[in-house]
């Protein structure tokens, strides 16, 4: 086997427009576009995602480009800190009925929340 005489990066491996993406492109691509929607795209998004995670900043910043995706470990830590993660992880893993359920318990949430305000000012105007 013999390498490419020019670039760092083998014809058709699907990063390059070279064929049709792979899982794990397809993967990282989604959860960098949900690292995005969560944090933004700036740098301190990045570091903010390898605090979460104890990675290392040029690790979280190859999950931000889509070239990599985060391990089991750092999948999980991220799931743990960002919605937008979660809903994607269950997207692909093809359970909607868990993302329905997800939204619903912030909701309960927020209701609960809602409630106890009003009742505050209630006691405060009696």
């Amino acid at each position: 086997m013999s390498f490419p005489k020019k670039g760092k990066s083998f014809p058709g491996n699907g990063l390059n427009g070279g064929g049709p993406q792979s899982s794990e492109t397809r993967f990282a691509v989604e959860i960098a576009s949900a690292l995005k929607r969560s944090l933004g795209s700036t740098h301190a998004a990045v570091k903010t995602a390898a605090a979460w995670t104890g990675a290392n900043e040029r690790t979280a910043k190859n999950w931000f480009s889509g070239r990599y995706g985060p391990s089991g470990e750092h999948l999980v830590a991220l799931v743990r800190h960002s919605d937008e993660v979660l809903h994607a992880f269950l997207g692909m893993a093809g359970r909607p009925d868990l993302i329905a359920a997800v939204k619903l318990a912030h909701l309960e949430y927020a209701a609960e929340d809602l409630l106890a305000t009003i009742r505050k000012l209630n006691d405060r105007t009696m």
